[in-house]
């Protein structure tokens, strides 16, 4: 049976599961009073620690689901988003406009990487 791996978690949730070498990170988001630029730099600068503490990097990322406070900004956001990814690498991706957990964020991100 494959063992899973549940690390900073809180009774709630976790941050990072690992199953096998699947790495799922719970949905990252920036600082709240920061513009949808700045929240999607802080949001991918997180999810990057996070994969490296899972033993991977942002190369290894399967897939990415987006989600938007609103569409309005999915310019902006993907403005960042392709500064951030190597090319050669990118991932399945999905976005889409949500109500998110605070009406001051703008955007969340979910990962799915290998290890």
């Amino acid at each position: 049976m494959t063992q899973i791996e549940r690390m900073h978690s809180n009774g709630r949730m976790s941050r990072i599961v690992i199953h096998g070498d699947t790495i799922y990170l719970c949905g990252q988001v920036g600082n709240a009073d920061s513009s949808v630029a700045d929240q999607t730099r802080e949001t991918l600068a997180k999810i990057e620690g996070l994969l490296a503490e899972a033993g991977s990097d942002k190369t290894r990322i399967l897939q990415a689901t987006i989600r938007l406070a609103s569409m309005d900004d999915f310019a902006e956001m993907n403005a960042i988003w392709d500064a951030w990814v190597v090319p050669g690498t990118e991932p399945a991706r999905a976005c889409g406009e949500a109500e998110l957990a605070r009406p001051e964020l703008k955007v969340e991100i979910i990962i799915t990487a290998a290890r």
